[in-house]
């Protein structure tokens, strides 16, 4: 059972340790942005999160045409 538990601690921090090489080798180092629209690939496919998708489809468009209704009134 204590085998068993100090071999999971010590993959654990293996892991650990080899997910932060970046950030402990290099100086100033710091995991990347996690975000979809830091993504240059994404930014370069037209993909932006959530919010920005629903800000832009939320927004009124310029492009388009203003409506004209012509009411008609019935008599009763």
């Amino acid at each position: 059972m204590v085998k068993t538990l100090l071999l999971t601690l010590g993959i654990v921090a293996a892991s650990m340790l080899l997910l932060a090489v970046r950030i402990v080798l290099k100086k100033g180092g710091r995991f990347r942005s996690q975000h979809i629209g830091q993504s240059r690939a994404m930014r370069d496919r037209g993909i932006h999160c959530v919010q920005a998708q629903d800000l832009e489809a939320r927004l009124p468009n310029p492009m388009a045409v203003e409506e004209k209704r012509n009411f008609i009134k019935l008599k009763n």
